[in-house]
């Protein structure tokens, strides 16, 4: 990929081969929501790759490559963009997505007037250690509120962005860079110092480009060769990442790559998504997955 005039021209590269097959039936979606939200095949694929979560996933999406680095930056990369102002929300929502897709919190009941799910408050379900740091935090700071609070109100608190003082010690800090972190300890990104004019600044390059490939490819199958035409049909946890790499402004990236059909196509598809009746889709899965998109999507 390359810039010219601030245009973004996209590589022409050969279709993949079409592949058959389709997520799991709906009706194991709470067994699979209790598994990480990985389907059968999603798990063997995970034992041959590094498992990362959600928020790792979309990090590693926004890291500007060497490729794609700017001529005023050539040789700058290993960041992300500082003109991107939806990572940092959007980090904070995979962590909630993740702590639903692990079964770890939960949404009230809907009640006899089966109210919106962005009204309805964020439950702890399972408060058992994740391992992740970031995914404990969260977890500690939700458990200790009372009242319980909404989702898109626990967006708020993790990014910090909230007019009460006394919700202000929730705020999760340095995101970015301890993700950033975990992707060193994986061994997919490294450490470097580079000059940016006037000032250092520590960057972390992809060192691992097969595993930013996979995510790259998941995400282009999902919308081109096996698209189901059914969100109850797809992998519970690639529908999330679709959702949550494009509420972070960070999918573009992903599809950048394919000619211009396949792309104008990805699209089209990914706007279907983001088109669907969230509460209808709630009823048929996991609520809280379906409560953060819709707190991000509106």
């Amino acid at each position: 990929m390359s810039e010219k005039g601030g245009l973004v021209l996209r590589r022409n590269v050969v279709k993949p081969p079409a592949e058959n097959g389709a997520g799991a039936s709906s009706s194991k979606n709470e067994e699979r929501d209790t598994k990480d939200g990985r389907d059968s095949d999603a798990e063997d694929a995970d034992s041959k790759e590094t498992r990362l979560t959600l928020m790792e996933e979309v990090l590693l999406l926004g890291l500007k490559d060497k490729e794609a680095s700017t001529c005023t930056f050539k040789s700058s990369y290993g960041y992300t963009s500082f003109w991107n102002d939806c990572i940092s929300s959007g980090l904070r929502g995979c962590i909630l997505m993740e702590l639903a897709l692990r079964g770890k919190i939960e949404l009230e009941k809907a009640g006899m007037r089966r109210r919106a799910l962005t009204s309805r408050k964020v439950l702890v379900k399972n408060d058992s250690p994740c391992g992740d740091v970031l995914l404990d935090e969260a977890l500690k700071h939700i458990k200790e509120t009372e009242p319980p609070e909404t989702v898109q109100s626990w967006i708020e608190y993790l990014s910090g962005e909230t007019w009460n003082p006394l919700k202000l010690s929730y705020q999760l800090k340095n995101v970015r860079e301890r993700l950033a972190k975990n992707l060193v300890e994986k061994g997919v990104l490294t450490t470097e110092k580079q000059n940016f004019l006037l000032f250092d600044m520590t960057t972390h390059p992809l060192v691992d480009n097969v595993t930013k490939s996979r995510i790259v490819k998941r995400l282009q199958e999902a919308v081109l060769t096996k698209w189901t035409n059914d969100a109850q049909r797809m992998d519970r946890r690639l529908l999330s990442l679709i959702y949550m790499a494009y509420s972070s402004d960070v999918l573009e990236n992903a599809f950048a790559p394919l000619n211009d059909d396949d792309y104008e196509l990805a699209m089209k598809r990914v706007r279907e998504l983001m088109d669907l009746d969230f509460d209808a889709e709630s009823a048929k899965s996991n609520e809280t997955v379906w409560a953060v998109v819709s707190a991000f999507v509106k």
